[in-house]
């Protein structure tokens, strides 16, 4: 069975991916607004992993209203949310027989209801699966040293190929640099270079 897995080039989508590896063909898609070449670095990475990648263009519209979404909470949370349930639709559409994302138990966005993952499924006729659903930070981050070699550093140094980059960029156009440090908090962002040993 066939399945695009939402990808970032970071470690918990590609630990998704490795989990999911023995079961289905994978292909890691990255989706992007065109913005930048961010997700190129998902590209790379992908070749890095041997996993075969596509990317897929998002409607910018949504980008837009994703930033002035955040502009207006202050924080990013309801904006990446919107951005990522759009991407699983994307992936869903591309006809896959199952999707997939590298969302943990413990993170607070993006996440998925359990009704919106009953939703995707039935309206596009594919399974939606969550690897890392039983997984919490401490365990990922484990299996993350044990397996893979990872590059990390504040989320404004590391680029990888997820939407807040693509989101950075846009609020800086349309709201100013300085408003990136108000709605952004500082985090430490992972980009994966390839295996710690053999695969």
């Amino acid at each position: 069975m066939e399945l695009g897995l939402l990808y970032s080039g970071g470690k918990d989508s590609t630990l998704a991916a490795l989990i999911l590896d023995d079961f289905y063909d994978i292909t890691l898609v990255t989706a992007h607004f065109g913005v930048t070449d961010d997700w190129k670095h998902a590209r790379d990475t992908a070749e890095a992993t041997g996993f075969d990648f596509e990317a897929v263009e998002l409607d910018r519209e949504v980008a837009d209203e994703a930033v002035e979404r955040m502009v207006e909470d202050g924080y990013p949370r309801n904006g990446i949310q919107h951005v990522h349930l759009h991407a699983l639709e994307a992936v869903a559409a591309m006809g896959f027989n199952a999707i997939a994302d590298g969302t943990r138990r413990d993170d607070r966005v993006p996440t998925v209801s359990r009704a919106q993952a009953q939703s995707l499924e039935d309206r596009h006729g594919i399974d939606y699966i969550v690897p890392l659903s039983g997984f919490g930070r401490g365990a990922v981050d484990r299996l993350v040293a044990a397996t893979l070699d990872v590059e990390s550093g504040p989320s404004d140094e590391i680029r990888k190929a997820d939407y807040e980059a693509e989101l950075r960029t846009l609020l800086a156009d349309g709201h100013g640099d300085e408003t990136i440090a108000d709605v952004f908090p500082a985090h430490e962002q992972t980009y994966v270079t390839g295996f710690t040993g053999e695969r």
